[in-house]
Order: structure tokens, then C-alpha cells, then sequence
């Protein structure tokens, strides 16, 4: 399984963008999927977390009611919309997946399967 996400830009606070994950290979066994992002100088941090066997939905503090993550189709497995864009929310967004339903799906060690990430650079 390979994941790739795309969409990512350079934008002015205020606008909107949407990110998504392709993933190839069978994506009928993830259980888990997330969006993570990591800005320079700073951690990994969960963005949104989707457990699709229970519908579970978890977003990161600094982006609820901002961002909404969403499921694909069979090419494109996720997606994450994103408005009011802040300069904060300025990184290199990846997605993630797993098979294993088991786990914690907001935790980045869940995660087994990463894409290369995109770049969003959110200027004031």
C-alpha cells in the first residue's frame, strides 16, 4: 500500500484548501486513516483522525470547526478540507493509514502506512 497526498499550496489567510490522499493498492482494509502535519522546528501533530469502522471522527484542537475530513472514492481514499486557513496551520500535511482497528487511531504510532506529505504555506 502506498499513500500520497496532494492539494497542498501556498495561500492567503482567509482561503481555503483541499488536500487529498490517493492511495494504491487495497484500501478496503483500512481501518484507520488520519491527516498529520508538521511544521519546521516543531513535532508531528494529529490534524484529523477518522476510525471508518466506527465512524469515529477526532480533529486536533487547533483546526476543529476549521477542517473536515472526508472519504474518497476507490482512487482518491481521503480528503481533507480546509478554510479559513491561519498562518499557523502552515506544514507539510501527511496521511496516514492502518489495518489494525485496534488502536488508538489518534495517535501517530497507530499509524503503519505514510505518504510523502504536501506542502501548505498559509501567508498573513
Amino acid at each position: 500500500v502506498q499513500l500520497q497526498a496532494s492539494g497542498g499550496g501556498a495561500v492567503q489567510a482567509g482561503d481555503s484548501l483541499r488536500l487529498s490522499c490517493a492511495a494504491s493498492g487495497s484500501t478496503f482494509y483500512f481501518r484507520a486513516m488520519g491527516w498529520f502535519r508538521q511544521a519546521p522546528g516543531k513535532e508531528r501533530e494529529v490534524v484529523a483522525a477518522v476510525h471508518w469502522s466506527t465512524s469515529y471522527v477526532y480533529y486536533g484542537d487547533s483546526v476543529k470547526s476549521r477542517f473536515t475530513v472526508s472519504r474518497g472514492n476507490a482512487k482518491e481514499a481521503m480528503y481533507l478540507q480546509m478554510n479559513s486557513l491561519k498562518p499557523e496551520d502552515t506544514a507539510v500535511y501527511y496521511c496516514a493509514a492502518t489495518n489494525n482497528g485496534k488502536r488508538d487511531y489518534r495517535e501517530i504510532g497507530s499509524y503503519d502506512f505514510w505518504g510523502p506529505g504536501t506542502l501548505v504555506t498559509v501567508s498573513s
